[in-house]
């Protein structure tokens, strides 16, 4: 009984800490979320005291330091070891989106002359268990699967080392340090799906990275070597998933520098970065003397919000290079300056990309085409939060979340737009040579009757923070393309009819 009264005394004087700098700053909801998670806490371990009815007294403190402690404040919850030194969590995201589309939304790979609508759909997005740990203080893990699109992959699985904070290694399945956009948490996008850009970024990779932060922390840094993957992919694309489809691989390095982040100030939200990746990469069977080719090393490039395949290059799986693939070929080169800036409740978002590869192709026997094709996109996307809150990178915290009551609120508003272009080089459908408008479509490393030159979108959406773990999303989203359709008698080249698609997602992430 002595012990229960005690924590009693605890919490209350805890409360009585805690209550001054909130009563002083009665807007500040991450300092009220942090009070509730304390009590929650001290709650957990009344109950547990509770239900050891026949402890007359404390467990005694040798006793007391063999036992891991369970820990449940947000984000996630876990057990961490007696002396503070190994940790275990658990997170989650789970996102269910409803995708519709309007006017003349067009199935992947489809055609005028046998045009199939794209179809409404339901679908679960994510669902990802995240495990994530620490281990004698300075080993980082991450292991997370998913389960979401009707599939099963190990979306990252990596151990970082932090040895200081200017130097550090992480080994394993990660997010290539490129894109800026693709670096953001999947949980805290602006939009269901990234941007146009994004069919020019690697995804995930398997390989090793060394980074940190230096400068007083204010530049980021990353020096990566990975196996090198396709544009917009990760490596659980290929036909066997997570493994290397040549000897080749990638360099990747990524600068980004918030100057003024510990002065606070208009332009302590400022950042700006320069990201590349090379390498040499070549198409399984890349070659004019090989027999077949089962792995084109080449992207195609989807709309953002429908998901669409919009641009393929002639390629596929089997096949023989002399029957007109597209391979990868040589020399693969990436380049993107990046920026964000954030000051209150307005953001801003902007990058652009180029990527250019080294294609070949055999058109017939004894003919070969070679080319180093460069593909362009760029983006800039603006949010506002219309309730007030400070807005960022990750998600913001509203000031009041959504519950009933005198101290509930509406959570937090925000309104997004975005726009974005995506440009093919114009020697992939180039014509070499002479011959019939036929001949030379046909001599062309995409078809132009199929894949569209140029795709671009604007988007708007309207996001709800209901709390800091719950989150609705509603985006709208038209793509007009240049090229890319044929006429009925499959004579004149037109433009691929615009895209027009409305998405909504619930997002639970803890």
């Amino acid at each position: 009984m002595h012990y229960r009264k005690s924590l009693f005394a605890t919490l209350l004087v805890g409360s009585g800490i805690i209550a001054g700098p909130i009563t002083a700053r009665a807007d500040d909801s991450g300092q009220l979320q942090q009070l509730r998670t304390q009590v929650q806490d001290l709650d957990q371990k009344i109950r547990l005291i509770e239900q050891n009815k026949g402890a007359a007294s404390p467990p005694p403190a040798d006793v007391q330091k063999q036992n891991p402690s369970v820990i449940s404040n947000s984000p996630g919850y876990g057990v961490i070891s007696s002396d503070g030194t190994s940790e275990l969590k658990l997170h989650g995201l789970i996102q269910a989106d409803g995708r519709f589309y309007g006017g003349s939304g067009i199935a992947s790979g489809n055609s005028s002359a046998n045009a199939v609508p794209a179809s409404d759909t339901m679908l679960l997005r994510e669902f990802r268990p995240i495990l994530q740990g620490t281990v004698w203080s300075k080993y980082d893990f991450l292991f997370t699967p998913d389960f979401g699109n009707g599939k099963v992959i190990v979306v990252d699985a990596f151990l970082n080392a932090r040895f200081t904070p200017a130097v550090q290694v992480e080994i394993g399945k990660q997010k290539t340090p490129f894109g800026l956009e693709r670096l953001q948490g999947e949980a805290d996008r602006k939009f269901l799906e990234v941007a146009l850009t994004n069919n020019l970024v690697p995804n995930r990779d398997i390989g090793v990275q060394l980074h940190g932060l230096v400068a007083n922390g204010t530049v980021d840094y990353a020096l990566g070597h990975f196996n090198g993957v396709v544009d917009s992919n990760s490596t659980d694309a290929y036909t066997a998933p997570d493994t290397n489809i040549n000897n080749n691989k990638d360099f990747a390095a990524r600068v980004f520098a918030r100057p003024f982040n510990s002065a606070p100030g208009l332009w302590q939200g400022l950042g700006v970065g320069l990201a590349a990746t090379y390498g040499t990469q070549h198409g399984t069977g890349g070659v004019a003397s090989a027999a077949t080719l089962t792995q084109s090393d080449l992207p195609g490039f989807k709309t953002a919000l429908g998901q669409q395949t919009f641009f393929a290059y002639r390629n596929g799986s089997g096949g023989a290079p002399a029957a007109g693939n597209t391979y990868a070929n040589g020399q693969r080169s990436r380049l993107s300056p990046q920026f964000y800036y954030y000051v209150g409740p307005f953001g801003v978002l902007g990058e652009y990309i180029r990527t250019t590869q080294d294609v070949a192709r055999t058109i017939a026997a004894g003919v070969n085409r070679q080319d180093a094709l460069s593909n362009t996109a760029w983006q800039i996307a603006a949010s506002w939060l219309l309730t007030g809150e400070k807005s960022g990178f990750a998600n913001p915290v509203p000031k009041r979340v959504f519950e009933s009551g005198p101290n509930g609120g509406w959570g937090a508003w925000e309104l997004a737009a975005r726009y974005s272009v995506l440009t093919v080089d114009d020697r992939a459908f180039a014509a070499y040579g002479t011959g019939t408008a036929s001949a030379q479509q046909l001599a062309s490393y995409a078809d132009p009757r199929a894949a569209a030159r140029r795709a671009s979108a604007w988007a708007a959406g309207v996001n709800w923070y209901l709390n800091t773990n719950v989150k609705l999303l509603f985006d709208y989203e038209q793509t007009r393309f240049n090229g890319g359709w044929t006429d009925p008698g499959a004579t004149a080249i037109l433009d691929r009819p615009t895209e027009h698609v409305i998405s909504a997602r619930m997002q639970v992430a803890f």
